[in-house]
């Protein structure tokens, strides 16, 4: 052996890898400006301020939007939701989508909750999370406005949840439900335009119960200006076409190539056919134009929005149109307006081959019509905006445009704008696009309209609450109200119309109809699974429950919750009344288990509260109350006595009378009770588990479940006390007895009195959840068959469904409940149900419970592979403008896709499974380490296409690790060595969800021993 060999330091080749890590450094720092000044380019991801940079948009109609959303965005940006009150955010939406519902379910992974709530309230959601004004909408009124962080990106959550579902393959159903479907059966309704606002109100028609349902459609494609005219990469046709698919699952028919006119479809021969009810939900056809363009034709070079965007559709979106070309536009383009459809006819310019565009708008940029977001895009793509003018005359040369004449507009004191004579600037032009929005003039059409009572500007006159017109059962929606603005309006128009169409038909018929509306909601088979689940012969209506906690601090409490639908709650603890407490205060405080996050989303709480302060005969009249008014739920006892017979049978007793389904006994309050010779002090003793046990199962005939102290160092020793005690089962786990926080003065907190004094604690929440599946999986697999109530950081369905595969029959669960409110149950049910759908689909084995596969992306959007020199080039500086160059040239000279997106439907390859099934599946699973197979070894895989060059994954294995990651200086790609041992901490670390994936070791084991043997 070497006697220079120094073991404490690393070799030649590990200090090569460590030259880039991170070190503590004596002194500063110092770079001269100007070699800063280039170092930065080399690292830029945004865009830089070089006015002259250029990136050929041609053919690309890649998704732009900034709110699109990888996964793990996605949940950060849930779990920034403070999911409010009354929250304003839905109060802004036109449809009254419950945002803080399914913001909430994508927090908790469960993706179809979310798309079922989106759904239920707008059948077109995936359509309005892409193309919703929300920074006017919900986003104008998100709570987190008054913060610094800023609101919720709520289109990019629905857009998420939606699309998620879409890829799915679950067909929507009708609930079997459906009130009166029966009597609306016979009902005739048609529908004009199957564009946003028709498609909403047949879908609700459909869910309420109507079977004949026709919509007629003057073009050969469907979904209105979603598909004609918003450009793919906002809005893709696949999108619109799976909305569409979602209401022809529901038996709606759609004709196309049909229209409203004199020629085809007019009101009066629905009517005289037989219709019940009307619906028109068409668009404004004709563009506005000013009488300087009235003589200007495409050939010249000019359009309309009305005319330029749906070429666009039709030449870029897959199954929109097989054979239709886009525009061949060069040079410049002009685009007059500022709304949002004229900002899409720019930003369609440049895919349809223009260098550059000019956005000219009569007044300022303050005045600007369109939603920020939309005029961000533009500025992004290098559009130019010229603000306060107004076209004069347009100049052609040999018939083709040539220059464009504009006077400067002014702002008159009177509020008005008024052009400037003498000011005028001209503008050289190849194209011109005016977006000044658009009219209902055709003459057949109008007449078409008849009997119904028309504005002068020709549409219909209608009572904008009911949208109905002055002909008794034709209603209205969309762009003809005139007020509709938006595709979200129009859908809401949709649904506004089918309720009052509905109240119309089943009034007409002598048919009460309440007064408050009551649409169906979205329903799949997934909403069919079942639930439910059977312990000690009692019966769950599903396996959640509430702890005996703060959330059942009063009856009247447990009484909100079960009407939310919780299956079973357990009472706050309660004694006898020579036992009653008095709590102290402060008692209940955050963890400190989630670093420095305040608000919602706690991973932990402590409490130092006692029991209940409510008297035994309060607590036994509620449970009568309860069971009187709520025959199907359960209600468990929570009871705590010290160690005397006499006091437990009393009781007990007592409690059964009232009506208890079940009593839990109170083992394990691991603060204050144990001092009172209760709670912990008897819960820590096998010998005192089972005595107990045995006295209240001789006392009563409802079953007996003891609770469980985590605070011992064998929790299976108490288990087995309580099976041998004859309990008829056990909860697992109390909270863990803990010191939640001192201050840096040495107080503690929570501090009582004025001596600021605290005491050893209970932790709740996600912060002990691998010590409850610790213990329920402990004890399952020592006493199989034993019935438990898992407990213990259950903060969603995937959480649930831990606890089941581990052993539990039922949760129970209070941190959450303090964190939100009970509405959380809507959520767990949902979510169960579709863990357990999904699991019987063979279409989806590659997916991870509702998470699809991840696909390679950066910021959201699907990503190419590309090398130089056979080394992947990352997605900044130089190596970005090299991959914009070589992608643009790819798109320039490629012919876009014309196959349509086909839709996959997913059916069960099994059945799906019961909860009676899936409780204790995972404990096969579940081994000593002894039994670990050390010969099946893997390494870390990461993709480079999805790293984001962060160098988490090499500082985590160099300082905690192997130093078997190598960062390159130049891309700061990191790259696995033989080193690798397949530890996973680097893929712990990674903020990319999948960026790193550990594969099966393919290369021999070599285990470094640190000596050599010789």
């Amino acid at each position: 052996m070497s006697s220079n060999l120094c073991y404490s330091k690393h070799s030649a080749d590990i200090e090569n890898i460590l030259k880039l890590h991170p070190i503590v450094t004596d002194s500063a720092k110092l770079v001269p400006t100007v070699e800063t000044k280039k170092n930065k380019a080399l690292w830029k991801r945004n865009t830089g301020k070089n006015c002259n940079s250029y990136r050929c948009l041609e053919k690309d109609f890649d998704d732009i939007k900034h709110t699109t959303l990888s996964e793990r965005a996605a949940l950060k940006e849930a779990a920034r939701c403070l999911k409010c009150a009354d929250a304003p955010c839905q109060k802004s939406c036109p449809t009254q989508l419950d945002i803080k519902s399914f913001i909430t379910s994508i927090a908790n992974k469960n993706y179809y909750g979310a798309a079922r709530a989106i759904f239920s309230d707008n059948p077109l959601g995936l359509t309005c999370g892409m193309v919703c004004p929300t920074s006017d909408l919900c986003v104008g009124g998100c709570n987190l406005q008054a913060s610094e962080e800023g609101p919720i990106n709520i289109g990019g959550l629905q857009q998420f949840a939606t699309e998620v579902f879409k890829e799915m393959g679950i067909k929507q159903i009708i609930p079997s439900a459906s009130a009166n479907k029966k009597k609306m059966a016979s009902a005739k309704i048609a529908l004009i335009g199957a564009g946003p606002a028709s498609l909403s109100c047949a879908t609700f028609l459909a869910r309420l119960g109507y079977t004949n349902l026709t919509i007629y459609e003057k073009q050969p494609f469907i979904g209105g200006l979603s598909s004609s005219e918003i450009p793919e990469y906002r809005l893709p046709y696949g999108v619109v076409q799976f909305e569409v698919d979602l209401v022809k699952d529901l038996g709606v028919k759609i004709e196309c190539s049909r229209f409203l006119g004199t020629e085809d479809v007019t009101i009066k021969k629905l009517l005289n056919n037989g219709c019940d009810a009307i619906f028109i939900g068409i668009g404004l056809p004709q563009p506005k134009i000013i009488p300087i363009f009235q003589n200007l034709t495409p050939e010249m070079g000019y359009f309309t929005s009305k005319s330029f965007l749906p070429k666009v559709s039709k030449g870029s979106k897959p199954g929109l149109c097989c054979q239709a070309k886009l525009p061949q536009l060069y040079g410049n383009t002009v685009v007059l307006g500022a709304g949002d459809t004229a900002f899409d006819c720019a930003t369609s310019a440049l895919r349809c081959g223009a260098k550059k565009v000019f956005i000219v708008f009569r007044r300022g940029f303050t005045n600007i019509r369109a939603v920020p977001e939309e005029m961000q895009l533009a500025w992004e793509e290098k559009c130019e905006f010229m603000p306060f003018l107004t076209p004069k005359q347009v100049i052609l040369k040999d018939g083709k445009i040539s220059v464009i004449e504009f006077y400067r507009t002014e702002a008159q004191e009177d509020g008005s704008w008024a052009a400037d004579k003498d000011q005028i600037l001209k503008l050289k032009a190849d194209f011109l696009i005016s977006a000044f929005g658009s009219s209902l003039t055709n003459n057949s059409v109008i007449e078409a309209l008849q009997p119904l009572k028309l504005t002068e500007q020709g549409l219909p006159v209608l009572n904008p609450i009911h949208l109905s017109t002055n002909v008794p059962g034709v209603f209205c929606g969309g762009d003809i109200t005139g007020f509709t603005e938006t595709t979200v309006e129009a859908v809401n128009d949709g649904k506004n119309a089918a309720w009052n169409i509905h109240k119309y038909i089943m009034e007409k018929s002598g048919h009460q109809v309440e007064s408050t509306p009551c649409l169906p909601k979205f329903y799949t088979n997934i909403d069919n699974v079942d639930i439910s689940v059977e312990i000690c012969g009692v019966k769950f209506e599903n396996p959640f429950g509430l702890a005996s906690a703060p959330p059942t601090t009063a009856s009247s409490m447990i009484r909100r919750a079960f009407e939310q639908g919780w299956a079973f709650a357990v009472t706050k603890t309660f004694a006898l009344d020579k036992d009653l407490v008095t709590n102290v205060s402060p008692r209940i405080v955050r963890g400190t288990t989630s670093g420095h996050t305040y608000g919602p989303g706690q991973s932990s709480f402590l409490n130092i509260e006692l029991i209940s302060e409510k008297t035994c005969e309060y607590w036994c009249k509620s449970i009568s109350e309860l069971k009187r008014d709520f025959p199907t739920k359960v209600i468990v006892a929570s009871i705590m006595c010290s160690f005397v017979k006499e006091d437990w049978e009393l009781l007990s007793r007592t409690t059964e009378a009232a009506g208890a389904d079940m009593l839990e006994l109170n083992l394990s309050c691991p603060h204050g009770m144990g001092e009172s010779g209760m709670g912990l002090a008897c819960g820590q003793d096998p010998r005192l588990v089972k005595q107990i046990s045995q006295w209240v199962r001789d006392a009563v005939k409802i079953p007996v479940f003891i609770k469980l102290t985590p605070n011992t160092t064998d929790i299976i020793s108490l288990a087995r006390a309580a099976y041998e005690g004859n309990a008829s089962g056990v909860s697992a786990i109390n909270t863990v007895s803990g010191l939640m926080d001192t201050r840096v003065d040495g107080t503690p907190w929570p501090s009582v009195g004025r001596h600021r004094y605290t005491t050893y604690g209970g932790v709740s929440g996600n912060a002990i959840r691998p010590l409850g599946l610790r213990a329920v999986t402990a004890i399952a697999k020592a006493l199989p068959g034993f019935p438990i109530f898992g407990i213990g950081g259950v903060d969603s369905a995937n959480v649930a469904m831990q606890y089941l595969r581990g052993g539990a029959s039922a949760v129970q669960i209070c941190s959450s409940v303090q964190n939100q409110d009970f509405t959380l149950i809507d959520d767990y049910c949902s979510g169960l149900k579709a863990s357990l759908y999904l699991s019987s689909l063979p279409g989806l084995d590659d997916w991870l419970g509702q998470s699809p596969p991840t696909k390679p992306h950066q910021r959201g959007k699907p990503t190419f592979s590309i090398s130089e020199e056979q080394k992947s080039l990352p997605y900044f500086g130089k190596y970005q403008e090299t991959r914009e160059q070589i992608l643009s040239e790819l798109k320039k000279n490629s012919e876009l896709p014309r196959e349509p997106p086909m839709r996959i439907i997913n059916e069960p390859g099994k059945q799906v499974c019961s909860i009676k099934e899936i409780i204790g599946s995972s404990l096969n699973y579940i081994t000593n380490y002894k039994s670990l197979d050390n010969s099946e070894q893997v390494v870390a895989l990461i993709n480079d296409d999805m790293c984001i060059n962060c160098g988490k994954c090499y500082m985590a294995c160099n300082d905690s690790g192997y130093q078997a990651i190598d960062f390159d200086a130049e891309t700061h790609i990191p790259r696995v060595t033989d080193d690798c041992t397949g530890c996973t901490l680097c893929l712990s670390v990674c903020p990319v969800i999948d960026c790193i994936t550990m594969v099966k070791r393919t290369s021999a084991h070599v285990i470094n021993r640190g000596v050599k043997a010789y």
